[in-house]
């Protein structure tokens, strides 16, 4: 796995240069997750050029993309390049394993509902098994990038006679990450049941693992199971646990103490509470009407992850339906043993 700095949505210089050296051999690039420097809304178009970059680098290979829109306070833009390749001999222990799964492509109206839930769930079982990770409880997170509402999707699916989840291509976004983040949930037995009328409305049905990301730029989930199993080699494992609020720092603590050595990469969910408060102090992020509660709370999270870590590279995705506990979210973190 590689970390690499970005000067913009379209930089993949870094990468490029990785290729050149022989660094990374771009024929068993499996994933790239990263972070631009957009808004993270509906119309944040640094990620579909992010994508539309790395996609023109690797021409028409097929590798799973996550670009995460927005690096609010001091994030900083970057990417993560996973590659696989045959090692000499696996491990004596479970090191990282990485699979990647894709469902169909959705109609208008299955975003948000039952649909997305069960080929989400689906697509995760096929990703877990292509990684060799036997338990779900050897799943550590599982990075979905999924679609959202446009108002041309909507108005197509009208066309159809058909109705979709919602009619605010805002909130599509969320209802988006919440029945991807229910239909990981699904697979690893974290729920034994994930009915629709649950989406983005009964709190207590989450995935402990989950991080998904809504955007414009494609109609299917691309999902990244990443765990520890047998069978891989390398010196990378991967921990994880669940923020139970936005300055649960001692979470981040937790995985450190858990993994020791060198930490490579850092991933984590944000939300603004959804009661309005954190440890019973009133937050205003719900109320901003000039900058939406997701950006608050990508910079609230990044900077108390990064006064932890002792570093601003890091993976906060904005957005946490379903992932984690309300007003909390999952944390993972890459170490190199």
């Amino acid at each position: 796995m590689l970390r690499l700095a970005t000067a913009g949505p379209q930089d993949t210089s870094a990468l490029e240069a990785a290729i050149a050296s022989g660094e990374v051999d771009p024929a068993k690039i499996v994933a790239i997750v990263g972070k631009t420097e957009g808004n993270g809304c509906v119309n944040d178009f640094t990620r579909g050029y992010a994508t539309l970059a790395l996609k023109l680098l690797l021409k028409d290979q097929r590798v799973a993309i996550v670009m995460s829109g927005g690096t609010e306070g001091g994030l900083s833009p970057h990417l993560l390049v996973f590659s696989t390749e045959e090692a000499p001999a696996p491990a004596r222990e479970k090191r990282l394993a990485i699979g990647v799964g894709f469902t169909r492509a959705f109609r208008p109206e299955e975003i948000g509902r039952a649909a997305q839930i069960e080929e989400t769930a689906a697509a995760v079982t096929l990703a877990m098994r292509d990684a060799g990770i036997a338990s779900p409880g050897d799943v550590h997170f599982v990075q979905i990038k999924c679609p959202l509402l446009t108002k041309e999707r909507i108005e197509e699916a009208a066309r159809r006679s058909q109705k979709t989840a919602t009619q605010d291509t805002y909130y599509s976004m969320a209802v988006s990450r919440g029945a991807s983040a229910l239909g990981v949930a699904l697979a690893l037995g974290e729920i034994k049941d994930a009915p629709e009328a649950a989406i983005c409305r009964d709190w207590s049905l989450y995935s402990g693992v989950a991080s998904t990301s809504a955007g414009v730029e494609l109609l299917r989930n691309e999902i990244v199971v990443l765990g520890n199993a047998h069978g891989w080699g390398g010196d990378l494992v991967i921990g994880h646990d669940v923020m139970k609020d936005a300055i649960d720092a001692e979470a981040a603590r937790r995985v450190l103490a858990g993994l020791g050595g060198e930490t490579v990469a850092v991933l984590a969910k944000a939300e603004a509470a959804p009661t309005g408060e954190i440890r019973g102090r009133r937050h205003t992020m719900l109320d901003d009407s000039d900058i939406h509660s997701t950006r608050h709370a990508r910079a609230l999270v990044g900077g108390v992850l990064a006064g932890v870590i002792g570093d601003t590279m890091l993976y906060v995705s904005g957005g946490a339906e379903h992932q984690g506990p309300a007003g909390g979210g999952p944390i993972a973190i890459i170490g190199r043993v």
